[in-house]
């Protein structure tokens, strides 16, 4: 089963770009077009990984990421990789400060993308969600 991989980006030729690669590397892509439908699929589709660019309408991706460390819909890890313009050391900083597990800056190529991908990929049998640390006792 192919891990799935939630892309949120309001610019439609980036985020179809990115789509297919992905999807080419054998994930299961599901794409957002604005904070708000990004945050309705992570609820909907349980991505288990999301890539997020923070500029969006609707909802920006630090209030995607907040929504998402305090309320998570799934119990298990949902590795977020942030590909953002904001190229600041703040936004680097509140971006780490919200648990996102990876920052590119913008512009990037979609190799930077996809090597974060694998990684996460490679974490995600290490992680453990609060409820399975419970039951290894």
């Amino acid at each position: 089963m192919s891990l799935k991989v939630l892309i949120a980006d309001d610019e439609s030729e980036i985020l179809e770009i990115m789509a297919k690669k992905i999807f080419t590397q054998g994930y299961t892509v599901i794409t957002a077009f604005d904070g708000e439908d990004a945050w309705q699929k992570i609820q909907s589709e349980s991505p288990d990984i999301i890539v997020l660019d923070l500029n969006m309408p609707r909802k920006n991706g630090f209030e995607v990421l907040q929504e998402l460390r305090e309320h998570p819909p799934e119990e298990k890890w949902q590795p977020v990789i942030i590909v953002s313009a904001r190229t600041g050391l703040e936004d680097v900083k509140k971006g780490l400060s919200l648990e996102a597990e990876h920052y590119i800056l913008k512009p990037c190529s979609i190799e930077d993308i996809l090597k974060a991908i694998k990684l996460m990929t490679a974490l995600i049998p290490r992680h453990k969600s609060p409820s399975e640390l419970k039951n290894d006792h």
